[in-house]
């Protein structure tokens, strides 16, 4: 039967994930970074991913396809709901309380910290301070849950090798939420002054006034 269904452009697609979630039918999923249709009869047409896309990578096209079946929706989101990927559930969580003796606690209270995995509805993003680490600040500077993580809600990622522009996913986390404010941790590296770059121009595009500090780690592990 000829319908309507979505089509995905992968040059405009940015992999933030917006749609995934915007998706009741679990239709879209990310693949290499990018959003895909995982099944064309587990989409019902009405494009509510639309206008969750920052890009316009989402449009609709009439074809020759299935046609939309609600009983395999509804099976495919039981069984996504029961099996998803354990790494990328939303959690939130309080610090441990019980250590062993000379044990160092986690100040970490939610996860997933990988920015590409975070949804921007998550409810631990309203009215927290948000710290914006760069991978490797963890590894070069030992105080790290001490002295950054410890009463923030912590995402991280890599400028050079993750494969999105950061400024949409964390311009939606901001416009979701209200964030009390940002602190940004970067490697003194060239590199990394990505991720302070993309973080100024995500304040600016959603529009709101959020304090920004910027905190840069020697490759020696010094605090610079």
């Amino acid at each position: 039967m000829k319908r309507r269904i979505i089509t995905i452009d992968q040059e405009k697609c940015n992999g933030c994930g917006l749609c995934v979630h915007a998706c009741h039918e679990g239709a879209i999923g990310l693949e290499n970074g990018k959003a895909v249709l995982l099944r064309e009869d587990y989409c019902d047409g009405l494009g509510d991913c639309l206008p969750n896309c920052p890009t316009g990578a989402i449009s609709f096209i009439e074809k020759e396809t299935m046609p939309y079946d609600a009983e395999a929706v509804k099976q495919h989101m039981a069984q996504r709901k029961q099996s998803g990927c354990p790494g990328s559930r939303m959690h939130a969580m309080a610090p441990r309380q019980e250590m062993t003796a000379g044990e160092v606690p986690s100040q970490l209270t939610m996860w997933p910290v990988q920015l590409k995995l975070a949804a921007p509805n998550a409810p631990y993003f309203q009215g927290c301070d948000l710290l914006i680490a760069a991978d490797c600040t963890a590894y070069a500077y030992g105080n790290f849950h001490h002295d950054f993580i410890r009463d923030h809600v912590t995402v991280i990622g890599c400028p050079k090798l993750d494969n999105m522009d950061y400024s949409i996913k964390l311009a939606a986390i901001l416009q979701h939420n209200d964030i009390r404010s940002i602190t940004v941790v970067r490697m003194e590296v060239p590199c990394c002054g990505g991720l302070t770059a993309m973080v100024q121009k995500a304040v600016e595009q959603s529009g709101k006034e959020i304090p920004v500090r910027v905190q840069v780690i020697a490759i020696d592990g010094r605090r610079l």
